[in-house]
């Protein structure tokens, strides 16, 4: 009865050791297995054999301990080590590693699980897939950017989409303004020739309302009308030292000298009156002479930047220059400064806009420069935006920046109209040499936009680089945690599947819920220590050849038994 108990006693603790060397063998087979974890087996004894359970002490005798003889062991738990493993750097993009105990989340053909090893790609849908095809999950990203955390989808990250540009919204300027320079006092004046209409008679200010344009001839030559009924007339003049953009005006039958003068007025860009409506020094605007002469006088804004030249060539007819003679008595003045830069409206189309300051008065302790602000891309022939004042005091410091948003009109497009604020408080104005200069710094809208590249952030949020400039998010990666990760079950290819005592997975944004962080461009390591793996590959054997010694030394006291019969 002993010997046997014995043989099987050594027995199992031969197949224990097996079982070790199974474990131990797994582990270093995947000491190389990207987010694998090693697994460890610990033993618990097995029933013994009481011969005696002891006796208490008594009068006589001082008690005795109970004898036990034990049956051997058995295996007590194979559980899953998982202390986090080294983070090996690959460049990859889609390549992601957790710092912390999180797990990914993925959808394959067994349904969901998950897993710790995040070398990941993308697959012909530009989603994001483990080596063997399964879709890693996450949360979209709603119409308005945020992250929709409703219900987990595969993560897509689609090359080539393109994206509808986005509408500026602030503008940001910089530069210096010299308080020094000359104060402006006037603008350019320039004077037509006279014009009268069919009947001869000199056009003025009360008649050009109701004048028609077809009707209106040069007083040189009264026998000749200038204009003609569908003709085009085109029109660029220059200000300060740029060409502006040409526009143009259709002559119809109801067409009056006044809408002319208009045209000219808003092709010119003057503006005429402060966001109040106050009108502005100078009294800037194209009228007919007061004097009754029947000549156009265009008078234009302050400023260097604002002097108005019209050229016998700014006027074409059908291809052909038109002279209205036009001569300049006033030229504009005044320390000024002027830049241009591009804005984007809802379908991201740019819009050239140009910002002129000029200074306007001085006091013993203040500054005071405008601004005026104009765009060709505005959809009615009107250039002018509008206008402001940027006031410094004695240190050059900005005291106030006045009527600083503008709206540019695009009712002629498919897109809404644009309106931004222009921020000037980075302009100083208390430059005393030199020159007056502004600089275009940002502007926050985008044309539109193809999707070439993407980054990962540490909280898992995925971001879209698109070649307009634009990061837009585009997906946000999860993490799950389970109470008890020990609980999991693995079925293989670094995949685990919730068993009946990891608890139910918790599935939250990285850096939330105690799941960790991500790592871009790297991948968890196998966790395994080879070093202790082979000592304790060497404990193993020694166990194993020992209850081997036990088996052949049970063996011959058999068979010593056995030869007492002979």
């Amino acid at each position: 009865m002993g010997l046997t108990t014995t043989l099987n006693t050594a027995q199992g603790g031969m197949q224990l050791s097996q079982t070790a060397i199974d474990v131990i063998g797994d582990n270093l087979a995947n000491s190389d297995t990207n987010g694998f974890k090693a697994a460890q087996i610990s033993f618990s004894t097995q029933l013994s054999q009481t011969l005696s359970i002891g006796a208490p002490p008594s009068a006589t005798n001082g008690g005795t301990n109970p004898m036990q003889i034990g049956l051997g062991a058995k295996t007590a738990s194979v559980i899953t080590n998982f202390g986090q493993g080294a983070l090996l750097t690959t460049g990859n993009t889609s390549d992601l590693a957790i710092q912390g105990p999180g797990f990914f989340v993925v959808d394959g053909n067994n349904g969901q699980s998950f897993t710790r090893a995040g070398n990941f790609l993308l697959n012909e849908q530009s989603q994001l897939v483990n080596t063997l095809g399964a879709r890693v999950l996450g949360y979209d990203i709603d119409l308005s950017g945020n992250v929709d955390t409703s219900s987990l989808v595969p993560l897509e990250i689609p090359f080539g989409s393109v994206t509808s540009g986005r509408p500026t919204t602030n503008v940001e300027i910089s530069g210096s303004l010299l308080s020094t320079g000359d104060v402006a006092t006037q603008g350019s004046v320039l004077t037509s020739a006279a014009l009268v209409d069919g009947a001869a008679a000199a056009i003025t200010g009360a008649t050009a309302g109701t004048t028609p344009l077809a009707d209106v001839r040069l007083l040189s030559d009264p026998a000749t009308p200038l204009f003609a009924v569908n003709d085009l007339i085109s029109f660029a003049p220059m200000k300060g030292p740029r060409t502006l953009s040409t526009t143009t005006l259709t002559v119809q039958a109801g067409t009056t000298f006044q809408e002319f003068l208009d045209f000219l007025n808003d092709s010119l860009g003057i503006q005429e009156t402060d966001s109040a409506g106050t009108p502005l020094p100078g009294t800037p605007g194209v009228v007919m002479d007061a004097g009754g002469s029947g000549q156009i006088e265009i008078t234009g804004n302050f400023g260097t930047v604002n002097d108005i030249t019209i050229s016998a060539g700014a006027f074409q007819l059908g291809g052909n220059s038109l002279d209205l003679g036009f001569a300049k008595s006033q030229t504009a003045n005044g320390e000024s400064a002027s830049t241009s830069f591009v804005v984007y409206d809802s379908l991201g189309t740019p819009i050239s806009v140009q910002l002129h300051a000029y200074l306007e008065s001085t006091s013993s302790n203040s500054t005071t420069f405008r601004y005026l602000v104009e765009s060709a891309d505005d959809s009615d022939v009107d250039i002018a935006l509008g206008n402001g004042t940027l006031s410094f005091d004695s240190v050059g410091s900005i005291t106030a920046n006045l009527d600083n948003t503008f709206a540019v009109d695009r009712d002629l497009t498919a897109a809404s109209s644009l309106q931004f604020d222009m921020d000037l408080t980075k302009v100083f104005g208390g430059v005393t040499t030199g020159s007056s200069e502004l600089q275009f710094v940002s502007q926050d809208g985008t044309p539109p936009g193809t999707l070439t590249d993407f980054v990962i952030d540490q909280q898992g949020l995925v971001r879209g680089v698109f070649d307009n400039g634009l990061i837009s998010a585009v997906g946000q990666i999860v993490l799950a945690t389970f109470a008890n990760s020990a609980g999991l079950i693995k079925t293989g290819d670094n995949l685990f599947v919730t068993g009946v005592n990891s608890g139910v997975p918790r599935i939250g944004t990285p850096g939330t819920l105690g799941s960790g962080t991500v790592q871009t461009g790297a991948v968890e390591k196998s966790n395994v220590e080879i070093g202790e793996e082979l000592v304790e590959m060497i404990n193993v054997s020694a166990v194993y050849r020992g209850n081997a010694r036990v088996i052949s030394t049970a063996q011959q006291m058999i068979d010593e038994l056995l030869l007492l019969g002979r």
